[in-house]
Order: C-alpha cells, then sequence, then structure tokens
C-alpha cells in the first residue's frame, strides 16, 4: 500500500528521514505557470521559480530521501490553477516544466490535480506529450475528487474522468490521487469500485484534520487488501502528532 504526502509548505524532511521506510511517495506541490512582470513566460513553485534559492533545502532534502528509497514527484495545478495558463502556450510553457523535472532527475513522476475548466483533448495532449519526453516508466497520476470517480459527471476540470479513463491516454494514468476530504470513508470507497476503478488505482486522500482515518482505511484495507493506497494533504500538519509530521506514516505503513 502506498503510503504519500503532499508537500507545499517546506518545513524540512529531517524526521521522515529517520524513518524513509515509512512512506513511499513525496508530492512536491505546486507547480504554476504565468507571465512575470516584464511579459515572459515563467513556470513557478508555489509563487517563485524552481530554482530560487528559498528552494535549495527542498531540493537536496527531496534528493537525499529519494536515495534513501522515497519516489519523489511534483503536482500541477491545485487550487491555484495551472493549466488554462499552460494551455494557452502550450510551446512555451511545456518546454519550461521538461526542463524544471529533467534538472532535478530525482522527479520521477507528475500529479496533474485539475481545477479548472479545460478541454478532455487538451489533457490527452499532455499525457501523451509526457510520456514522449519522459518514457513509459515516469508516473503519471491525477488528483480528481471523490464524486468525479463515483460517478461519469464532469469534475472541476470540466470532463468526465470515465471518458478519460477509457481512452488510450487513461492506461497511461498510474493511479489516481482521490480528494476524499468531505467523505473519508469506505462507503466512498466502495462507490469509486461500483462505478468501475480498480482498488488498485485508488490512494484514498485526506486533510490533516481529519481524524477517523485509521479505522476507515483499516475497514477498506480488510475488504481491499489491494487497495492502492493512502495520502495526507499536507506533510505541515499530518495528524496525530503535531510536532512530528512523519508519525502519521508510520501508523499507515503498519495497517
Amino acid at each position: 500500500m502506498k503510503v504519500c504526502y503532499y508537500y507545499q509548505t517546506f518545513v524540512g524532511l529531517e524526521k521522515m528521514m529517520v524513518h524513509p521506510e515509512d512512506v513511499t511517495h513525496i508530492i512536491v506541490s505546486s507547480i504554476h505557470f504565468g507571465k512575470d512582470k516584464t511579459g515572459i513566460q515563467n513556470i513557478y513553485l508555489n509563487d517563485n521559480l524552481p530554482d530560487d534559492k528559498i528552494f535549495d533545502k527542498l531540493w537536496k532534502e527531496t534528493e537525499e530521501i529519494s536515495n534513501q528509497g522515497v519516489t519523489i514527484t511534483c503536482m500541477v495545478g491545485g487550487a491555484g490553477g495551472a493549466y488554462q495558463e499552460l494551455f494557452s502556450d502550450f510551446e512555451i510553457y511545456f518546454p519550461l516544466l521538461v526542463k524544471m523535472i529533467r534538472s532535478k532527475p530525482w522527479i520521477r513522476g507528475i500529479d496533474l490535480d485539475i481545477e479548472e475548466m479545460v478541454n478532455i483533448s487538451d489533457v490527452k495532449m499532455l499525457i501523451n506529450r509526457i510520456t514522449d519526453e519522459f518514457g513509459d516508466d515516469f508516473i503519471i497520476t491525477m488528483a480528481p475528487v471523490a464524486f468525479s470517480l463515483e460517478t461519469d459527471d464532469k469534475g472541476m476540470g470540466g470532463f468526465s474522468y470515465k471518458d478519460l479513463y477509457n481512452s488510450e491516454e487513461g492506461q497511461l494514468i498510474q493511479w489516481f490521487n482521490c480528494q476524499c476530504y468531505d467523505s473519508y470513508t469506505l462507503e466512498t470507497f466502495q462507490k469509486m469500485i461500483a462505478n468501475g476503478y480498480p482498488a488498485n488505482k485508488i490512494i484514498m486522500g485526506m486533510e490533516s484534520g481529519q481524524t477517523s482515518f485509521i479505522d476507515e482505511i483499516k475497514k477498506i484495507k480488510y475488504i481491499y487488501p489491494d487497495v492502492g493506497g493512502v495520502y495526507d494533504w499536507e506533510y505541515l500538519n499530518a495528524p496525530p502528532d503535531k510536532n512530528d509530521p512523519s508519525e502519521w506514516a508510520r501508523i499507515m505503513s503498519k495497517i
């Protein structure tokens, strides 16, 4: 079972490095695109250029923990958006993304969190271009809300995940980091299974304020031993120990 953290508030991974065997994936967040004050297109990690010196510790630690067996990926989008800007000038922005990833070879995948209206054809094109650039071993995941997998309705991105999943490009998606923030339950998981998604393709995502996560994951794991895994948004506030966010991974890895 995968045990994953989204990592956006870069507080340091020292405590996680003490027991890296308990976490499988760390997802560095969030990548955006936009123009600077002079109108030049750029790629941003949160509010700064990815190679800004404020991220020196981030890149050093993620490289170190990747050498300890933890898979590092990066998330594009989220609540701050990215995709409308990306697709508006794709041949400028996409090479910037490729350059950033190639400059940090310990980044082994990308998580597409689409929370703005886009065309499904553009999403398919992006998936194909990522695969063309980095090969079949490069991890591609997506981050729909639970409702988008429970039903075939259009989600926040304006497209149906079922339509994408059933396409050729959908077969390149290794798994879904599913945002189950309002419904972190066995029932939610079963609805997604009933709608045609394999258990091993679903990672149950929780926010740090949730408290019933241990019991619910135990129930899910008992009935679906091949469940894809779990994630927490985000590392900074992972329960139950406010002083040690790595404790969450220690607990989840033993379920």
